[in-house]
């Protein structure tokens, strides 16, 4: 995979606000205010940033967190994790391997079968439905 790198300038130029905000700064968006965080479309959720894979409907599930939320990733290496000790917590945050977009959080605390959640912004995500 080749590694997406551009400056601060050219993402703001190419990004909305929100997804700025989001995937270069780091932002969230509110619960339940994102636009996939209820979806049920079938197909694979790619970066919005760099058009990387990176979530596939079939890992979705409702977890009731108010953001979209996946028990893995396309592939283990579509995402890097870091520990993010912010807002007075620990939590391990996920970006795209390709380009370093903030895409959100990884918890413990998903079902079977890696018990793991993706809690990712909406705004950081484009759905490109299955045919």
């Amino acid at each position: 995979m080749k590694k997406v790198e551009k400056s601060l300038e050219t993402w703001r130029e190419e990004l909305s606000d929100e997804e700025f905000q989001i995937c270069r700064l780091g932002g969230t968006e509110r619960a339940f205010t994102g636009k996939y965080h209820a979806t049920k479309t079938p197909g694979v959720y790619h970066c919005v940033c760099c058009d990387a894979p990176l979530f596939d409907s079939e890992a979705k599930y409702n977890s009731g967190c108010g953001w979209p939320s996946y028990f893995q990733p396309v592939q283990e290496t579509a995402v890097t994790y870091s520990n993010d000790f912010s807002h007075g917590m620990y939590r391990v945050e996920i970006k795209c391997a390709c380009c370093d977009a903030h895409l959100g959080h990884m918890f413990p605390d998903g079902p079977d079968p890696t018990g793991k959640r993706y809690c990712v912004n909406s705004a950081a995500l484009k759905l490109k439905p299955r045919s």
